[in-house]
């Protein structure tokens, strides 16, 4: 491949160390590269995400590369609508990071050690339900804007913490400032939290196959497939109060042959939804890592078996 090819990212500080990583390795794998920018109307807005829709972030750089004039775009995976563009190719899902919240807050404390009537940040209704669900006395303020913006608060005295994203701090080299990462026992992340999608045009092949040997890393894959399976199933937009985590696992199987045994790997996927009066529901299951979307709609039928419904409508899977 001779072409220089033009990587698109948003203007953040997070979106170009992630795209750095992208591009870094497409280098050493020979490829020429350049950068380029592009304001989407996410940026450009500092309204709640639930009031300005699904793929604020997503919909410009899918256009831009759409219409040829970049050749691969990187996203913050959570952010991609479930619904799948025909005109694009999810060519590459890199290794994901650690998909867990961080609490970033005052004199060190952790979640536990904050006052009653501290003042947490989010701009995540999913945070903010099981936050609220903990039942430890703090008042949960909706806030928006970019890593910085949003631990400047804590500095400044506006806020006792912030939860954010550990991958997006990790990212941007700041782990120092982490006060406590918070287990999924009590918060499970957004899902594909921590996971970068790659995109180029669905008849670029050569580009394609060139991020996918590149980049590609199947248990990341099909993790983020079944907790993004899972959000569609349930007719949920990115911003909905819904968490989902699915692991890799080691698994002992029985050969139906001889009766041994052997290791295989499975998923195992945790969700949580929370209801309209606040409650919050939650369920498990492991499948073959290669069911994975399945094993997502699975559990969202679970979810919504216990919220009262009947079965998960398909009109959302991706």
């Amino acid at each position: 491949m001779n072409r220089t090819l033009r990587i698109g990212t948003r203007g953040s500080a997070l979106a170009l160390a992630q795209t750095g990583h992208v591009a870094d390795a497409l280098r050493e794998a020979g490829a020429d590269v350049e950068i380029v920018t592009i304001s989407t109307p996410g940026d450009r807005s500092s309204a709640p995400i639930a009031e300005i829709g699904i793929g604020v972030f997503t919909s410009a750089l899918r256009d831009a590369l759409a219409n040829g004039e970049i050749d691969i775009a990187v996203h913050s995976y959570k952010d991609l609508p479930t619904a799948r563009d025909p005109r694009l190719s999810l060519a590459a899902v890199p290794p994901r990071e650690d998909p867990r919240d961080a609490l970033v807050a005052r004199d060190g404390l952790t979640l536990g050690e904050l006052p009653t009537g501290a003042k947490v940040g989010t701009g995540s209704p999913r945070r903010a339900a099981q936050l609220n669900a903990l039942g430890l006395g703090i008042e949960v303020v909706a806030l928006r804007g970019n890593v910085d913006t949003r631990i400047r608060k804590v500095a400044d005295g506006e806020l006792d913490a912030v939860v954010l994203a550990r991958a997006g701090i990790a990212r941007l080299g700041r782990t120092a400032e982490i006060t406590e990462t918070l287990e999924p026992i009590q918060m499970l992340p957004a899902p594909a939290q921590g996971a970068l999608a790659v995109e180029c045009r669905v008849d670029d092949v050569d580009t394609e196959h060139l991020l996918q040997s590149t980049l590609d890393d199947s248990a990341s894959r099909a993790a983020v497939a079944a907790e993004r399976a899972m959000l569609a199933a349930l007719e949920a937009g990115c911003s909905a109060p819904v968490g989902a985590l699915a692991d890799v696992v080691e698994d002992l199987a029985e050969d139906a042959a001889d009766g041994s045994t052997r290791v295989v790997l499975r998923l195992s996927l945790r969700g949580v939804m929370a209801t309209e009066d606040g409650d919050l529901l939650r369920a498990s299951a492991t499948g073959d890592l290669t069911a994975a979307e399945e094993l997502g709609r699975a559990l969202a039928a679970e979810l919504l078996d216990l919220s009262g419904h009947a079965t998960a409508s398909p009109a959302g899977r991706s």
